[in-house]
């Protein structure tokens, strides 16, 4: 048996590989060949003899440590960003609730008091718009949803100056100023859902 497959050979070049892990792969590979060489020029069989070779290399750790200094620094790369925290759950966030309770109540508060009720529609189209929660087309389906309470509303007080509005009509108008936002707000709590 040459010196090379003795099994302290073997343990202490396994040992010297753990240790150099770190190590590029072409550059660990030529330090164990290296420490192989030198293992073989000794051309010894002898255990104690081999155990003095081995003990003249030095401890693994040592070795690894010497290889490891002689190696050109690494550059710092710039440190990984940071994860980001999952979102709440869906729907559920205190800005999404304000959002949709806000365009969902813009209708009632308009035909209450259109003053409070524009500033509730305005607030809760700037949340929706400033909002990351949704995509562009719920928030287009949910301005459109809302749009339509000052416009049903306009188009209901032109036609009530012309004399051409009815009982019949100033329901649909309140009915449409009511549930249209709720339907734009129910869109965009399924649209946060997802």
């Amino acid at each position: 048996m040459n010196a090379i497959e003795n099994p302290l050979v073997t343990a202490y070049l396994a040992a010297v590989e753990r240790e150099t892990a770190v190590l590029p792969v072409d550059r660990r590979a030529e330090l164990l060949a290296d420490l192989r060489e030198h293992i073989e020029v000794s051309e010894t069989d002898d255990e104690d003899r081999l155990r003095q070779v081995l003990a003249e290399l030095g401890d693994p750790r040592t070795v690894a440590a010497s290889a490891l200094a002689e190696e050109p620094p690494v550059p710092a790369t710039a440190p990984a960003a940071p994860a980001t925290a999952p979102a709440a759950p869906a729907g559920h966030g205190t800005r999404t609730r304000l959002t949709v309770g806000l365009l969902a109540g813009a209708g009632i508060l308009v035909l209450l008091n259109s003053y409070v009720g524009t500033l509730a529609l305005i607030a809760g189209l700037v949340l929706l718009w400033t909002s990351g929660h949704w995509g562009t087309r719920p928030k287009v389906i949910a301005t459109a949803a809302c749009a339509a309470v000052p416009v049903a509303l306009l188009l209901g007080a032109f036609l009530l100056a012309g004399g051409r509005l009815g009982a019949v009509e100033l329901l649909v108008i309140a009915a449409t100023s009511l549930l249209v936002p709720i339907l734009g707000a129910v869109a965009l709590l399924r649209a946060a859902r997802r």
